[in-house]
């Protein structure tokens, strides 16, 4: 049975996936994460709301990464703010492996992994309401024009994204491809439950958050990184 929430036009949204799976090398010890750890540390996905109190143990705020990479910027975090409880999703097995041997070394308690379509998961397994932020740093900007329709941030998604979101609650999104920048800005700006924190409705100033590995490969390179934020009204 579909939940009481589901949205139509994210579900139709999945016959165009975001993301390409690609194979990548995996170290023996990020296999052996996937194998031993992610059956600790991982949920397995299921049509079903998550009863994210009993994931964790406790209620506590929530933050949700989508795309974590390699989960620097996500075990960080979790060492810095143990108070909150934190959700990764991610695709790539190297990267779910790198940070499931994170989770294990720091012996972190507040922080859990889907290995799944985020789509998918915010769609079914989050809760309306449930989180305090979600993180969205460095999404693949698929720049040919004939591949926008693949990108990420549409205005289907936006609207799920701010039903997730309690009420306060910060979507942060970081790119360093200035025409997706305009693009999210555009998709964005146009979601009427979302505010857009900078001044003047642009881009941010400054950021407070962790430079990620691929943002300082960006940079090296030239890239300049655009920081939006927004609240939901």
């Amino acid at each position: 049975m579909e939940p009481a929430d589901q949205h139509d036009a994210p579900r139709q949204a999945r016959a165009i996936r975001s993301f390409v799976r690609r194979a990548g090398r995996i170290t023996r010890a990020q296999q052996r994460a996937l194998d031993e750890l992610l059956p600790r540390w991982g949920l397995p996905f299921t049509p079903r709301a998550l009863d994210l109190d009993a994931v964790f143990g406790r209620h506590a705020p929530r933050v949700l990464e989508i795309g974590f990479g390699d989960g620097a910027t996500l075990l960080a975090l979790a060492r810095a703010r143990p108070e909150v409880d934190f959700l990764g999703i991610e695709v790539h097995p190297p990267g779910i492996g790198h940070c499931l041997l994170g989770i294990a070394a720091g012996g972190l308690t507040n922080l859990r992994l889907i290995a799944h379509d985020a789509v998918e998961v915010l769609q079914w397994q989050v809760p309306p309401d449930s989180l305090d932020e979600l993180l969205l740093y460095f999404p693949d900007p698929w720049p040919k024009k004939r591949h926008h329709k693949r990108r990420l941030v549409q205005p289907a998604f936006v609207a799920l994204l701010a039903t997730r979101l309690r009420p306060g609650g910060l979507l942060r999104i970081a790119t360093d491809w200035e025409p997706y920048a305009e693009w999210m800005l555009a998709v964005l700006g146009a979601e009427p439950r979302l505010a857009n924190l900078a001044p003047g409705g642009g881009y941010l100033d400054h950021t407070d958050r962790a430079t990620t590995r691929f943002e300082s490969r960006g940079r090296r390179l030239g890239h300049r990184v655009f920081d939006l934020a927004y609240r939901r009204a």
